[in-house]
């Protein structure tokens, strides 16, 4: 079979599976997110942290549980990673600088994943099961609670109750994450991934040499990672890593894992607000979004330009060779459009376009269909902003899932809009102002500057991927891409869930003749394009002086 009918198949393979489950496991959620029966377990995990259950959190309420979780969590995991050489199963590692430790503690709790240091030489077994992979639960669980209380403010009716957020952390951990999580690591070690405790191992090369082989619980990682929208892989080579990803089936499985929830989470908000088609309209306008950027990413990649990739029949540079650039491509695109930033490629590696709409799937704000939670409740802002842009053109008061779209509601949302950019373009601002940067630069040039506008972009959307040429270990690259990391977090969480009890208290304003209807192909083709208009307006001088100029030259 040619490489191009079994990349195309693959893609089909993909949506088909992705469309079996969609129902079930959209409406299950929904299930589990409005469910007022609490299981034994979760009732003693209750008691356990102090929760009454069936107390309800207004907007504030909701905010300072979310800020309080994370900021324990980030404590604590700052001094794991410091604090590691103390800790059993360290495997004889030292602690972790203090800069990179906050630098890693930010990323995993942001469910960023954004890694500076090379994981199998650089952590014990303690800390990325302890540390790393309790947040890929938690800080996943954070952003589908966000999601789902926005999702809860369209169905109230002047009452600020937005849900409880501790209950919903246990639900999503217990119901919905663990398990999905447990069938997939033994999916993934029954085909081949490893899952061991051994201690590492010195093997004989073909070439003569001498390697080391580092075993540890890597499946059970590497499940969640994809599922929760993670990404930060147990190895530096990440899921192009045999131990991690060793056959293409294998990235056929992550590649869907990494989409499972954001895709389902579309039909969960249609069944929670009572109108699927609404679900339907998002799934659409997310849909085309991740479609476009991987036909442009493909063309580019599969179509072999420059003399090497021509020779070579596409681009291979940085590829692995068992996947293949139709993998590789598929792989890269997903995870910029869902906010994973697991790599099983080098993207830096890419051609100029490819590597250009990966960074674009970016800065589009993480919606097609973005990470588990924050894609959701990413594209609900930017559709009341179109809302907002429909209501300017007909003249009259925006409306959307029944709630009025008034000045409080568009500050909130304008603030949201603008702050992630404002973060990625004042970053790389002050990063190329600096002397040391040019040191820090793999290459010169525009592709010596798309590094550096890759690594701000993937941190102040959460992302994690990173265009591997830029060296990010001194201390100004870790502190500055922390403070993108937990702003590009935090900032657009404490947003919307001023936006959520903003709508909650409102009324409900009946449907009428004029109302502009938000479940249609017009509609979502209408969102879609304040997307890209957004995404175009900011970004596209600084793509112009790098993946453009690139490509151009």
């Amino acid at each position: 079979m040619g490489a191009t009918a079994a990349g195309l198949l693959t893609i089909l393979a993909l949506v088909g599976v992705l469309a079996l489950v969609y129902r079930p496991l959209g409406d299950y959620m929904a299930g589990v997110l409005t469910s007022t029966r609490h299981s034994k377990v979760e009732t003693l995990g209750y008691r356990v942290i102090g929760v009454d259950p069936e107390g309800r959190q207004s907007a504030r309420g909701y905010a300072l549980s979310v800020v309080g979780f994370s900021v324990v969590s980030l404590v604590v995991l700052f001094a794991i990673l410091v604090g590691q050489s103390v800790l059993p199963f360290s495997r004889g590692l030292p602690g972790m600088p203090w800069d990179m430790a906050l630098n890693t503690a930010v990323s995993f709790v942001t469910n960023t994943n954004w890694q500076s240091y090379a994981g199998e030489s650089t952590l014990g077994w303690t800390a990325q099961m302890a540390g790393l992979a309790v947040q890929n639960f938690v800080s996943a669980a954070v952003g589908i609670a966000v999601a789902i209380a926005l999702v809860r403010a369209f169905t109230r009716r002047r009452n600020d109750d937005l849900g409880n957020f501790w209950v919903d952390l246990v639900r999503i951990n217990l119901r919905i994450l663990l398990p999905l999580a447990l069938v997939s690591a033994l999916v993934l070690v029954g085909l081949g991934a490893v899952q061991s405790f051994a201690p590492d191992r010195v093997v004989d090369t073909v070439l003569g040499g001498q390697q080391t082989l580092t075993f540890g619980p890597v499946a059970s990682q590497e499940a969640i990672k994809e599922l929760g929208t993670n990404g930060g892989g147990f190895f530096n080579a990440n899921s192009a890593h045999p131990f991690e990803n060793p056959t293409a089936l294998s990235n056929l499985i992550e590649i869907f894992l990494l989409l499972l929830i954001p895709v389902c989470l579309t039909r969960t908000f249609g069944t929670m607000i009572g109108s699927r088609k609404h679900g339907y309209a998002v799934l659409g306008a997310m849909t085309f979004l991740w479609g476009a950027m991987l036909t442009v990413a493909l063309v580019s990649e599969v179509g072999g330009h420059g003399d090497s990739a021509r020779a070579a029949g596409a681009a291979m540079e940085g590829k692995e060779t068992q996947l293949g650039t139709w993998a590789s491509t598929l792989f890269a695109i997903s995870t910029t459009g869902t906010s994973t930033g697991a790599v099983n490629s080098a993207h830096d590696s890419f051609t100029p376009v490819g590597g250009g709409a990966a960074m674009l799937n970016m800065m589009f704000g993480e919606v097609s269909p973005g990470g588990v939670g924050a894609g959701l409740y990413g594209f609900l802002i930017v559709a009341v902003l179109a809302v907002f842009v429909a209501g300017l053109m007909v003249g009259r008061t925006p409306e959307f899932l029944g709630k009025k779209i008034g000045t409080t509601e568009m500050t909130y949302v304008a603030l949201y809009t603008l702050a992630s950019p404002a973060l990625v373009l004042i970053g790389v601002g002050v990063a190329i102002a600096m002397p040391s940067s040019a040191d820090a630069m793999g290459n010169v040039g525009g592709h010596g500057f798309s590094e550096v506008v890759y690594a701000y972009t993937s941190a102040a959307n959460n992302n994690g991927s990173a265009f591997g040429g830029i060296t990010v270990t001194s201390t100004f690259f870790q502190l500055t891409l922390a403070a993108a990391m937990l702003l590009g977090r935090f900032v657009p969480i404490l947003l919307v869930l001023r936006l959520a009890g903003s709508l909650a208290r409102q009324g409900t304003v009946p449907t009428t003749a004029g109302t502009l209807p938000t479940h249609t192909v017009q509609f979502a083709a209408l969102t879609v394009g304040v997307i890209a208009l957004v995404a175009g307006l900011t970004f596209f001088p600084t793509l112009s002086l790098g993946p453009i100029a690139e490509a151009l030259s």
